[in-house]
């Protein structure tokens, strides 16, 4: 059984930083994308970064410079280090493995998704 679990969320304030990472069990997925994604209350899903198995990085505009995804295959985990936050960053965070071949950039090209991360940013 697949199983993705994200933690490393909470409050805090602006300009903070927090690291959340990714663990995932069932089956290894070095050979895998991963992804991290963040819906905000009353919006749809929207991608945040994307880490290829190569290791290749691809990240949001609102994002980039800020973020920086990483992956530890030797422990099937993914990880995003999350430094000056905004209050716009306050959403559920979630990773997810991409399927090969997929869009990068969309939820609809990604299997397995934990079950998110609150982050909340406060100004």
């Amino acid at each position: 059984q697949v199983q993705l679990v994200e933690s490393g969320g909470g409050l805090v304030q602006a300009g903070g930083s927090l690291r959340l990472s990714c663990a995932a069990s069932g089956r290894t997925f070095s050979r895998n994308a991963m992804g991290w994604f963040r819906q905000a209350p009353g919006k749809g899903r929207e991608f945040v970064a994307t880490i290829s198995d190569s290791g290749s990085t691809s990240y949001a505009d609102a994002v980039k410079g800020r973020f920086t995804i990483s992956r530890d295959n030797a422990k099937n985990t993914v990880y995003l280090q999350m430094n000056n936050l905004k209050p716009e960053d306050t959403a559920v965070y979630y990773c997810a493995v991409r399927r090969v071949g997929s869009i990068w950039y969309s939820p609809s090209g990604y299997d397995y998704w934990g079950q998110g991360t609150q982050v909340a940013v406060s100004s």
